[in-house]
């Protein structure tokens, strides 16, 4: 079967009556976590990974995946109205969509924030549908010493890129590597870092570390900074639209936004944050010096918004084709996969082609959803401000609970997730990126299993490591992630 007729397939998986629900329960929760400022779908999707322990695999990747999708929409209503960002990748909107709110002009800059993700997400999804099949297929030839090459180099860059320290990316890379190793070693069968208690040989649930890293430890952070007083939000009017002047202004940042986020996203150092920032460069740009850039530019909130969306979709390439995670969130659908047992690469479009394309089309379906949504119900979505946070935050950390319980069946899941919680809650208090840890917890297994299989095909052989040339270029590539960004803060230190 070709690649279109199996995306058909996938509609009428994904048009079925529970996946449907499931779809439109993903984009609703997306929407509201990308609304309310410090919860964000990472943290949403590490909480409801319980959930697969009774829910069919289709059903769940198709709620995370709206999820995702939902707070890249939702981010930008907190942006426009409060100048708070729902989620970091929202944080470009902020500079002139709240500058158009102050201005009257709230309703318009939300507007072009809605239909600009439509844009984005849906071009996003058609192109992952038409690259990932030969992507996948490529990646059938990288042999063991390659996946490892493949794994440093997502540990260095997501290592580099996040966090303000590079150092302290690698700090919190190596606390994921080091809890992605407790247990019993599968080769020789020895006990490691277990410490002599008996639950931790069987190794740290990946869902219980995901939970307690982001909705724990993040919730608790987040709770300890508490907004005192009331939420001050920018009145919205009822009408909604785009006047052709803005639709004009509109569509071509829509299109740059696009193709400037769904490559990048899909790199190991890209991802939605970066891409925003370089789409609101080239608006200002292009715009020229007679522009309205500092005083609500509808360009700047046009072009990030929907590179932030494209770059959603780009994320999504490299996890189904090669395993890799180029984003918090990603990371945390990767533990989703290992939970049913599915390990994401170039053979799970061969083993389970009915999954994948299911999730796939739900996306088509989820930006419909989404853009029904978000359009004419913004006014509604900016009422969740009000929630009390302490109930907010009470809830999240009861879920999380709940959650760990269920999984672990004893109260030594409870005890790992409080202890794991505080860890959580230490790096993000004293500046260190979570994002790094949760990719070394689910990679560092399969970067050390693709590392010993290739010394033992090469008897001990180190320089096989280096024996392709697609290795070489991966670790000359980390090498330079971890390299480049130290002379660029040494030089803005001098500067």
């Amino acid at each position: 079967m070709g690649s279109l007729d199996l995306l058909l397939d996938g509609f009428a998986s994904a048009l079925s009556a529970q996946n449907l629900l499931f779809a439109l329960i993903g984009v609703l929760l997306g929407t509201l976590v990308g609304v309310l400022p410090g919860i964000g779908p990472a943290m949403t999707v590490a909480l409801l990974l319980p959930i697969t322990f009774t829910v069919p695999p289709a059903a769940a990747l198709i709620m995370f995946a709206g999820i995702y999708y939902g707070g890249m929409y939702g981010g930008s209503t907190t942006s426009i109205l409060l100048n708070t960002p729902g989620e970091s990748a929202s944080v470009v909107t902020a500079l002139e969509g709240n500058k158009m709110a102050k201005a009257g002009k709230g309703a318009q800059a939300l507007a072009t924030a809605a239909l600009g993700s439509f844009v984005a997400g849906t071009i996003g999804t058609l192109l992952l549908s038409l690259v990932a099949v030969p992507v996948a297929t490529w990646a059938t030839s990288l042999t063991s010493a390659d996946y490892f090459a493949l794994t440093a180099l997502a540990f260095c860059t997501v290592a580099a890129m996040l966090g303000n320290s590079p150092l302290r990316g690698v700090a919190s890379l190596s606390v994921g590597l080091y809890l992605g190793l407790v247990g019993i070693d599968k080769i020789t069968g020895q006990s490691r870092f277990a410490m002599g208690v008996d639950e931790l040989n069987r190794g740290i649930p990946v869902v219980i570390a995901a939970v307690g890293l982001f909705a724990v430890g993040e919730s608790i952070y987040v709770a300890s900074r508490l907004r005192h007083g009331p939420v001050n939000v920018i009145p919205v009017g009822t009408t909604w639209g785009l006047p052709k002047a803005d639709l004009k202004r509109s569509w071509k940042p829509w299109l740059r936004g696009t193709f400037i986020g769904f490559p990048i996203g899909a790199v190991p150092a890209g991802g939605a944050d970066v891409t925003t920032f370089l789409s609101y460069a080239a608006e200002k740009k292009l715009a020229g010096k007679d522009n309205e850039f500092g005083r609500g530019a509808i360009e700047g909130v046009a072009g990030p918004e929907a590179a932030n969306n494209a770059a959603a979709a780009g994320v999504l390439v490299p996890l189904l084709t090669l395993g890799l995670p180029t984003s918090a969130t990603a990371a945390v659908m990767l533990a989703a996969f290992t939970s049913y047992g599915i390990q994401p690469g170039p053979l799970l479009f061969d083993t389970k082609p009915e999954l994948v394309w299911a999730l796939i089309a739900s996306l088509y379906l989820g930006n419909v959803l989404l853009l029904v949504l978000n359009l004419p119900l913004a006014g509604i979505w900016v009422k969740l401000l009000r929630i009390p946070r302490p109930y907010l935050y009470g809830g999240i950390l009861l879920c999380a609970s709940l959650g760990a319980f269920a999984s672990s069946q004893s109260a030594a899941g409870l005890i790992v997730l409080v202890v794991i919680g505080a860890l959580g809650f230490a790096m993000r208090r004293y500046g260190w990126p979570v994002a790094p840890a949760v990719l070394g917890l689910i990679l560092g297994p399969v970067a050390e299993e693709n590392l010993r299989k290739a010394l033992q095909i090469s008897q001990g052989d180190a320089s096989a490591l280096l024996s392709s040339t697609f290795s070489k270029v991966m670790f000359a590539l980390a090498l330079l992630a971890v390299i480049v960004p130290l002379i660029l803060r040494a030089r803005g230190r001098r500067s």
